[in-house]
Parts: C-alpha cells; sequence; structure tokens
C-alpha cells in the first residue's frame, strides 16, 4: 500500500550546506518551488570553506547575493597570497603566491574577482537569499529512506526535535548530503579515485598576541614546515582568532582522543615559534581530504551533487566551488524540464559535463597540495609548482553534453585560460551599454537561453524568435552593436563579434548557465532552421 503523501514538490533537496543552499538559491532564481532539508539544528559554525573562485562569484553575481557575500567577508578583505615557513618567528619565509590576482589581470576575463568568506559565513547569506524567494528550507530533519518509481521519489523525513515522520513526493531529488552519502549509497553507486589522501584535525583557537607576530603579512593561510609540528594557520578575523590545522595519523591508530587542548596548544605553539603563545582552543573538527568521483552522478530520478559526487584535496577550495557549480549546472537543467521547454534527456547531459571536470579539478586538487606541503600529506618530492589556475577555476569545458561542435575528444580543462566563445566552454565577459546602464556580457544569462548577433544580425534575431515561439522555449535575443537598432554596445575600442568568435553577421546561442551551447561564426542559409536544429539537439527535444 502507498504511504500517505504529506507534501508534494517538484524538488527535493537534502543537504543543507553550501551545495545544498546554493541549489534552494538556483532553483529559486527560475522560479521552481522546492523542499530542502537538513539534518544539523543550524548552518555551520566552523570556519572553513573559505575560498570562493571567480566562477562561483560570477555565479553570486548573477544571482544578486554577491554584495551581501563580499559584506559578509569584509574582515577577510585585505588577505592575499600563501606563506609558507618553518615558523612565523624565523627568518626564512616563502610567499608560494603573493597576489591572488597580480597586477589585476582577472578584471579583463570577469566582473567578479575570489572572495575570501568562510562557509560559516556564507551559508546564513545563501540561506537567508533562498528563503526570501520562498524555499521552504527545514534544518534539524533528516531523510530515513525514499523510493522511487518511473513518475518520482517518495521520500521518508523525519524532524529531529519531535520525531514527526512525514513523507513527500518529489518529482526529483538532489542529493547533497556529503562524501558518506547515504542516498549514493542507497542507489549502489561506486567512486572510484586515489582514495584518501590525509587526514587533519582543524582547531579553532584565540590568541591576543598572534596578530603582533603575524604583522603585515595578511596571509590566507601560511604552511608552517617545521617536522616536529608542521601544520597550517589561517586568520578567521586577523586579530585574536585564528585556525590551525594539525596533521592527524588514524591510519597508524592516532585516536581523535588524543588531541586534548594542551596539547593542540603546545603544538601551536612549537609551529608558530613562540613557545609563550597565549593560546585559548575553543574548538576541535576531524577532516579526512580523500581524491574520489563517483562512478554515475545520478540514479533515475536522483542526482549527486557536491561532496556526495565528489571529495578533493582541500587545497585551493576546488570542491565546494565545484559542488556549487554542480548545483548551477543541474538547476537550470531541472528547471527546463519541469517547466517543459526541454525534454528529460537534458538531465542525462548533467553527468556527461560535471564529472569530467570533477576529475580533472580533483587530481589539480591532490598536485596543489604536494605543491604547498600541505600538513599530513606525505607524497613524493618533486612536485613543482602549479601554473594554469585561472584554467581550472574558469576555463572547464563540456566536451559532450547540452552543446553542439565540440570537439568531444579535447580537454576538459586546458593548459591555459583562454576564453574565445567557443562552444561547450563559459561564454565570454565583455562589458556592454544598455540604455546608459553598464552590464556585463555575463549578467545575460540565467532565465532564458539566449542568442547574440553581432551588428549585422537582423536576420538571426528575427528567424531565432520564430523558432522559439515554435518550440515554446523562453529565447532572449540581442544584437550588439553601435548602431540605432542595436539592443546592446560594446564599450569603445571593445570588439564584441571579435571576442566571440563570429562575425558581425554570426550569431552565439548560450545556454542560461553562461555556457556556449552552439556558435556560428557566419551567416546561415536558413537561419531559423539552423536555431531551431541546435535548440532541439542542446534541449533533448
Amino acid at each position: 500500500m502507498n504511504p500517505k503523501v504529506d507534501d508534494r514538490v517538484p524538488v527535493l533537496i537534502v543537504g543543507g550546506s553550501l551545495v545544498g543552499l546554493s541549489a534552494s538559491l538556483f532553483l529559486g532564481r527560475l522560479g521552481v518551488r522546492h523542499l530542502l532539508v537538513e539534518k544539523h539544528a543550524d548552518t555551520s559554525h566552523h570556519p572553513r570553506g573559505r575560498g570562493n573562485n571567480v566562477r562561483t562569484m560570477e555565479l553570486y553575481r548573477v544571482a544578486g547575493i554577491e554584495p551581501a557575500i563580499r559584506e559578509a567577508a569584509s574582515v577577510l578583505a585585505p588577505n592575499h597570497g600563501i606563506l609558507q615557513a618553518p615558523s612565523l618567528t624565523g627568518e626564512e619565509q616563502e610567499w608560494l603566491f603573493r597576489e591572488i590576482d597580480p597586477g589585476g589581470r582577472l578584471a579583463r576575463f570577469s566582473p567578479s574577482s575570489w572572495c575570501l568568506c568562510s562557509q560559516n559565513d556564507v551559508e546564513p547569506v545563501l540561506r537567508r537569499a533562498a528563503r526570501e524567494l520562498g524555499a521552504d528550507i527545514r534544518f534539524g530533519t533528516e531523510l530515513l529512506s525514499f523510493e522511487q518509481d518511473a513518475d518520482g521519489v517518495t521520500a521518508l523525513l523525519r524532524s529531529r526535535e519531535t520525531g514527526e515522520e512525514r513523507v513527500v513526493r518529489a518529482d526529483y531529488l538532489i542529493a547533497a548530503d556529503g562524501p558518506r552519502s547515504p542516498a549514493r549509497t542507497r542507489l549502489g553507486i561506486g567512486q572510484s579515485g586515489k582514495g584518501e589522501l590525509f587526514h587533519n584535525v582543524s582547531i579553532t583557537f584565540r590568541a591576543k598576541r598572534l596578530a603582533e607576530v603575524v604583522g603585515d603579512r595578511h596571509f590566507i593561510a601560511c604552511y608552517l614546515t617545521d617536522p616536529e609540528a608542521d601544520g597550517a594557520l589561517l586568520p578567521v578575523d586577523n586579530r585574536e582568532e585564528w585556525v590551525f590545522h594539525a596533521p592527524w595519523h588514524p591510519e597508524h591508530g592516532e585516536p581523535l582522543e588524543a588531541f586534548t587542548d594542551e596539547r593542540c596548544a603546545r603544538h601551536i605553539r612549537a609551529a608558530v615559534g613562540m613557545p609563550d603563545l597565549d593560546v585559548e582552543v575553543t574548538g576541535k573538527a576531524p577532516w579526512h581530504a580523500a581524491e574520489r568521483v563517483a562512478d554515475r552522478y545520478s540514479g533515475g530520478r536522483v542526482f549527486l551533487a557536491g561532496d556526495s559526487a565528489h571529495e578533493m584535496s582541500p587545497t585551493g577550495a576546488f570542491g565546494s566551488n565545484t559542488g556549487i557549480q554542480d548545483a548551477h549546472n543541474l538547476a537550470w537543467k531541472l528547471a527546463a524540464v519541469l517547466c517543459g521547454w526541454a525534454g528529460p534527456g537534458l538531465l542525462e547531459t548533467y553527468g556527461q559535463e560535471r564529472r569530467p571536470v570533477a576529475r580533472v579539478t580533483g587530481e589539480r586538487a591532490s598536485a596543489r597540495s604536494a605543491e604547498h606541503s600541505h600538513p599530513g600529506y606525505a607524497v613524493v618530492p618533486g612536485v613543482g609548482r602549479q601554473a594554469g589556475v585561472l584554467a581550472v577555476a574558469l576555463g572547464y569545458r563540456y566536451p559532450q553534453g547540452a552543446v553542439l561542435g565540440t570537439d568531444p575528444a579535447g580537454p576538459v580543462v586546458p593548459e591555459a585560460f583562454e576564453s574565445a566563445g567557443e562552444p561547450g566552454g563559459r561564454a565570454p565577459h565583455q562589458w556592454l551599454l544598455r540604455a546608459g546602464v553598464r552590464l556585463s556580457t555575463l549578467d545575460l544569462y540565467e532565465q532564458a537561453m539566449v542568442l547574440l548577433t553581432g551588428s549585422a544580425g537582423a536576420a538571426w534575431q528575427d528567424a531565432a524568435r520564430r523558432a522559439a515561439d515554435r518550440l515554446a522555449v523562453p529565447l532572449d535575443t540581442y544584437r550588439v552593436g553601435d548602431g540605432a537598432d542595436d539592443d546592446l554596445a560594446p564599450e569603445p575600442g571593445a570588439d564584441f563579434a571579435a571576442l566571440h568568435g563570429i562575425r558581425p553577421d554570426g550569431a552565439l546561442l548560450v545556454r542560461p548557465d553562461g555556457f556556449v551551447a552552439w556558435r556560428s561564426e557566419h551567416p546561415a542559409d536558413d537561419p531559423g532552421a539552423a536555431v531551431e536544429y541546435a535548440l532541439r539537439a542542446v534541449l533533448s527535444l
């Protein structure tokens, strides 16, 4: 007998950390009703996952919360660079890199920039913004079980405070339930990769005199390499609050209980190089670094996102950013299918696109941990400096998926970053003017498919609108040029068509997530048929 259903929603999100809350925000922006449940009573209180890369900040910009995140991050705004030293008090000091964006080069490629904001500060911003959009978010609620059929997913939920159980029926389920994902286990999805890399204990502490020793070295992190007391020091407020990652070796039988407050304080003093440093331990949290990727990103109507889909070394914060970008990729596809302007086959492209990105990014994250000599990571010496971090963060591509005109065998992450408007890659950023208001091309991508043409592309616009109407696909069209009839104007001296790899009479089709779906560098004999073919292929119509 079928259980009585208490709630019905198009999407159920399990997990209310960075990825789950981001999925809620993105779905809310697209008007998709959903329910998010999180077993913990509140958002994270431990400062971790602090690096929000430029692509993630672009997504938060479009979602309207970039200013709120930067306000939450203001205390760490002066911090840049990664320092490596035997101790803070010795003369031997080396900056692995001094500036995140030396010379301001990134401004050529993005309207956003990296942001140092810890997970415990980002999550409340995400939750507040999602609720303002009408999201039903229930903390202290756990998923007990789920079953699925051809039409949806039936989930049993329980309040951890009252014990009340409710049955929820959803069209789709997003499992953002962490690295030990019960949902992934229930689906029988395995994992592959290097496995466990190292283990640390994250120690939060107060030390009023430490800021005097740090001085003007406002680092993101400092790797302290004394073999007798290695670890990573991270500022929380640049004054009294700090985090220290100490190596932990459970594989050698070392229990977590061995990390007493006294031992932690002694280790921190030795690592810093101040035997008399005032250290007040305020919290401890173990964590495990691993390199694993799920063998599949979905099972039926259940989709994995974030740590349930992939685990990565924390160096560079690649894992959290990759997870947030998973959620963004999945959100627009779920919205398109639920709203009826894409076929169910579009959802199959989620794993086709995101799994290769996770695999390559995870390899880069492990290599970066080796480069930085992350405490507890015993690797073969000789790993050199890792180039192309911007290529990983901003230049990854989808050789296969909801795209046309790509090389299926092409690299997922190129050796060097380039932004040329090629199908499968993120559409280039360019500043434009609309009725005197300055905006980025990236601001155009969220609610619909977008067709961009050069100044001689009027034929594309008219034909594309008719094709989209026939298919009932939401499509915005913009002609970019200096003419009186053009919709958008590039800033003086900028060449829109050249930046996007087309002639002024060519066209570019961009997905709601800002990735190029298809491109025609030249005019077509039948532009309407060309656009219709592209829409059908990309959206699985």
